[in-house]
């Protein structure tokens, strides 16, 4: 469970403190992977699509910085 102190009364903070702290865990992924079965074919279709589109997106920024 992710745990935020709030400091000085200082709400805006904790609160984006809070959602950093999702995002970086994947609770929110996670929940919305749940939501609903996907088959194991859907998955793997779903994984290589994600696996291309990350592999480009690498590709892109080596180009652009080399």
């Amino acid at each position: 469970m992710t745990k935020v102190v709030v400091r000085n009364g200082n709400v805006e903070s904790a609160l984006r403190t809070f959602k950093q702290k999702n995002i970086k865990d994947g609770l929110l992924k996670e929940v919305k992977k749940r939501e609903s079965y996907m088959k194991p074919g859907e998955k793997r279709r779903n994984a290589k699509k994600e696996a291309i589109k990350n592999s480009r997106r690498k590709e892109r920024s080596y180009n652009r910085a080399g």
